[in-house]
């Protein structure tokens, strides 16, 4: 059965710093799934943050987050991170991190497993 649980939501003002973690937990190769990040506000349809490809190689990004969010994976630790620089109040929403063994990383209905979200809230 696999798991993913996110950690280090929270409530920051703008212009603060937060960071996130989503360990998996399970029998499945970690390794060969890319990991994706998520958000969603209320009454929006769940966004594409970032993702990273399996084996740590290729970095997406969505333009709005592109120098201010980084991920990175630790395959080591089956663990996969999002560090989020220079938040905004639009950066406000439920985050989710999933896996996916397919070959795109945007859409979220090519996931196949997802963690159950962690709050980040950011004030002005």
């Amino acid at each position: 059965q696999v798991q993913l649980v996110e950690t280090g939501g929270g409530s920051v003002q703008a212009g603060g710093s937060l960071s996130l973690s989503c360990a998996a937990s399970g029998r499945w190769p970690f390794n060969n799934y890319h990991m994706g990040w998520f958000r969603q506000a209320p009454g929006k349809e769940r966004e594409f943050v970032a993702a990273i490809a399996r084996y740590g190689g290729t970095l997406y990004y969505t333009d709005p987050v592109k120098g201010r969010f980084t991920i990175w994976r630790d395959n080591a630790k089956n663990t996969v991170y999002l560090h989020m620089n220079s938040l905004i109040p639009e950066d406000t929403a439920n985050y989710y991190c999933a896996a996916n063994d397919r070959g795109s990383v945007y859409s979220p209905h090519l996931y196949d497993y997802w963690g159950q979200g962690t709050q980040v809230t950011v004030s002005s």
